[in-house]
């Protein structure tokens, strides 16, 4: 017999390209146990091609879905087709997070507010930083330096192999924003408060190339939004060179909390059972 939790209240989705390996389901689903709230929330997977179609089966109501969360490689497409994208979406151009509102199909991108929601409460008075280093100029970085600029650090710093790929960012997010190659690193971090890994560089057994953190300010932070491994080769590096730390989990769970909020009324918390659940699951994988 199904859980009339499930079966009676609201229903959200994550979907993706692939989705299978998701752990938001494991998060909300352990927020909707902890709050004794009805609804559901599960993985759909869609591929590219029919991407518009469940678009439209969301907004006419067909799909039973409430909302969801949009992941690789839909959250361009997910901008592009809601009724309703906020200006964090707007000015990203892509959107994570989807819901119905008065009936129409609203947008935002929670991905920044995740990552500062993490430092803040990893790292109390990390945004002391006057300037800041972003390692990588792909998607992962947009809402990084969106959210870095919006949280009032007067300079930030792109770093990429392609310096014309990270200029592309800079022009986008405005003034004070600039745009490096790698062979600038060593003279970009002197002095800056904040040290931000956005590429995939030592996620999963991959290789990341050794950093001097020196430069960097004696209380300076360094984090990573990758959390596979929790201790990525960069962090383990930066604690090895006596810097402060902050990994990549809390941002996965911290993003999680708005599109809860809007589907199932209450704002979830982000506590140490739920860290350590999914610590758990990723041990096991």
């Amino acid at each position: 017999m199904d859980d009339s939790r499930e079966t009676l209240g609201p229903q959200a989705f994550v979907t993706g390209f692939p989705i299978k390996h998701s752990r938001s389901p494991l998060i909300h689903g352990y927020w909707l146990k902890t709050l004794g709230l009805p609804g559901s929330y599960r993985a759909h997977e869609v591929a590219p091609a029919d991407f518009s179609v469940f678009v439209d089966s969301l907004k006419s109501g067909e799909s039973g879905f409430v909302g969801g969360n949009v992941t690789i490689p839909h959250k361009e497409m997910a901008f592009k087709l809601a009724d309703d994208p906020d200006e964090l979406s707007d000015e990203l151009g892509a959107s994570n997070t989807l819901w119905i509102e008065d009936g129409r199909l609203k947008a935002t991108n929670t991905d920044g507010r995740g990552f500062t929601a993490n430092l803040d409460e990893r790292h109390s008075g990390w945004d002391r930083a006057q300037s800041a280093v972003v390692l990588g100029a792909g998607g992962a970085s947009r809402a990084i330096v969106q959210a870095l600029r919006d949280r009032g650090v007067r300079e930030i710093h792109l770093v990429n192999r392609t310096v014309e790929r990270a200029q592309e960012l800079a022009d986008r997010f405005g003034p004070k924003i600039y745009a490096h190659s790698m062979a600038a690193l060593p003279d970009v971090m002197r002095g800056a408060g904040l040290f931000v890994n956005t590429t995939s560089l030592g996620m999963t057994g991959e290789e990341a190339p050794r950093i001097d953190f020196s430069p960097l300010l004696p209380d300076a932070v360094v984090t990573d939004i990758v959390y596979v491994p929790l201790k990525t080769p960069f962090l383990t590096q930066a604690v090895q060179q006596g810097f402060p730390v902050v990994d990549g989990l809390g941002m996965l769970l911290h993003q999680a909390v708005p599109g809860f909020e809007k589907w199932f009324g209450r704002r979830p918390v982000v506590d140490e059972k739920l860290r350590a659940l999914i610590i758990e699951d990723m041990d096991k994988h």
